[in-house]
């Protein structure tokens, strides 16, 4: 399928309503859904470093995000930019502890314990066939982060121990 021409949206940060609110499942074949996954996409690319991006972080509530690590010196399993609707996490294992930053909240980072592989299900936009992503390391982590936005979470709610927040060094 492909996706119209995107536009790119301003991103919301914390502590945006949008952000703490779980996002509700979507028809990823609506048009809506459509020009969202490719606003999406379209955003993800004008912003330095960024690998994912969920539709909360541009003040929609729906279950939908941007993924792509492409590139990325801590990425091991790359599958390329996609978007996923609806997805859940189907299998997760071998948990780590790693540093995390996120262009909702641009003055932190934080260490936050995740899966370090993972199997994911969701439907790509314009599609009624479920599909399955199997990836590792930082992808995998790319992923659950994204999820977390689209369940109303922020990495903030997930750091592992009391002293795991940093002031960011290099801003987005």
């Amino acid at each position: 399928m492909t996706l119209p021409e995107g536009t790119v949206l301003p991103v919301v940060q914390a502590p945006a309503t949008v952000l703490g609110t779980p996002s509700e499942p979507v028809d990823p074949t609506a048009p809506e859904i459509l020009q969202l996954a490719a606003d999406l996409l379209a955003t993800m690319r004008v912003s330095p470093g960024c690998v994912g991006l969920a539709a909360p972080q541009v003040g929609v509530a729906a279950q939908v995000f941007a993924v792509d690590v492409t590139g990325h010196p801590k990425a091991r399993t790359v599958n390329g930019a996609f978007v996923l609707c609806n997805a859940r996490i189907v299998e997760a294992s071998q948990w780590q502890k790693g540093r995390e930053g996120c262009m909702s909240v641009p003055d932190l980072t934080g260490d936050v314990k995740r899966a370090n592989r993972l199997v994911v299900a969701g439907y790509a936009p314009g599609s009624t066939e479920e599909m399955q992503i199997t990836t590792d390391a930082f992808e995998a982590r790319a992923l659950q982060h994204e999820i977390d936005h689209c369940a109303g979470l922020l990495f903030l709610d997930r750091v592992a121990g009391a002293h795991a927040v940093y002031a960011r060094k290099v801003y987005l």
